[in-house]
């Protein structure tokens, strides 16, 4: 049996006031960020590696996260997108043979600050109830006067624009070059498996800057636009808003995830809100009201489109419901090919039940 090493103090604060202490996990040091949480049981690198996360401060709601290790290939961007991760117990040890290593090894190697030993199911009961706030873990500096001085510095996650923080900085390519099928993707924070479900359908797809302009996507004379997931608000996202109104008057394919879905209802004069304490999980029922079909969905989202706006549109149709709080969780343009949804399709982590939108998107450029 390895010795057991004896866990150093760590102290989580919350902008209202709460404290709670545990021990140090991962990368020695302080960290700041949104507190939000996820309900998900399984897909722990998946979920700290999306970037729709940046920014974030995230509690795993699970009693045991890092049971099952790491492995380089279950990541969905290049490195930990999330500000930190705040667990009951978070595993040292792993039970996978497969696996490249621990969770404390890959947060050490991603120089991600976390906390383990707090009741996670209270304090999610906590966020809630109270709605999301800025927060702060330290396990360098437990001096709570301190700490309180550098969470009262850190911005509150409406206005903040971060999808540039996040996007590729150079356009590049996947999928067969010989493709009759092209898709021009709107990097906003793009996990790896949209694109994979995009190339496994056959496209061929360059992936461009978020704030590249319509003209330079429409050289690559695309069959159609995707518009990807990402983090922070999108109201301040004026240029990505002018790109889908652009590509709206183009009226050639366009598909929108998560903060696509708002971006797309943006552009045809839907406002977005912040939500209490958004929807993040693998476990969100919703409702396909055009077919009457219910699905089992994934979701990371902060962010919402105005669902009285939505409603009152002569030019939007809802087509996705949340059955747990009936919020918008998907929308078409009246006499366009443009259509969007709230949650994330491609589900990793995460059941498939929603996979056929790609195959819809893949019909629509090949009309």
């Amino acid at each position: 049996m390895p010795e057991k090493v004896e866990k150093k103090p760590a102290v989580l604060m919350l902008e209202d006031g709460t404290i709670l202490y545990g021990h140090a996990f991962g990368k020695k040091g302080t960290t700041t960020g949104e507190i939000c949480f996820n309900t998900g049981m399984t897909g722990y690198q998946e979920v700290f590696t999306d970037p729709s996360y940046y920014g974030q401060v995230l509690i795993m709601n699970n009693v045991h996260i890092g049971n099952y290790g790491v492995k380089a290939m279950d990541v969905e961007s290049d490195g930990v997108k999330v500000r930190g991760v705040i667990g009951r117990n978070l595993e040292e040890q792993f039970s996978r043979m497969q696996a490249d290593g621990s969770l404390q090894q890959y947060f050490e190697e991603q120089q991600v600050i976390a906390i383990d030993g707090v009741d996670t199911r209270a304090l999610v009961a906590h966020v809630r109830t109270q709605g999301a706030m800025n927060c702060i873990i330290s396990s360098d500096n437990l001096n709570i006067d301190d700490l309180n001085k550098q969470l009262n510095e850190v911005p509150s996650m409406a206005g903040l624009e971060l999808a540039s923080s996040v996007s590729t900085e150079a356009a590049y390519f996947l999928g067969d070059p010989e493709s009759k099928i092209r898709v021009a993707v709107l990097d906003c924070g793009v996990k790896k498996n949209i694109l994979n479900c995009l190339v496994e359908r056959g496209a061929y797809v360059k992936v461009h800057n978020a704030k590249t302009s319509f003209e330079e996507m429409q050289s690559f004379n695309p069959n159609g636009y995707f518009i990807s997931n990402g983090p922070g608000d999108p109201e301040p996202m004026d240029y990505a808003v002018n790109t889908v109104k652009k590509i709206l008057a183009e009226e050639k394919p366009l598909f929108g995830i998560c903060l696509g879905h708002q971006l797309l209802a943006l552009a045809n004069d839907i406002p977005t809100f912040k939500m209490h304490h958004g929807h993040r999980g693998l476990n969100h029922p919703v409702k396909n009201i055009i077919t009457g079909r219910s699905e089992i969905t994934t979701q990371n989202h902060g962010f919402g489109v105005n669902p009285d706006a939505v409603r009152d549109s002569d030019n939007i149709e809802i087509t996705h419901l949340n059955l747990n709080d009936n919020s918008i969780e998907g929308i078409r343009v009246k006499n366009k090919p443009a259509f969007s949804v709230q949650y994330h399709p491609e589900a990793t982590p995460g059941p498939h039940d929603s996979r056929y939108l790609f195959d819809d998107f893949m019909a629509l450029m090949k009309k």
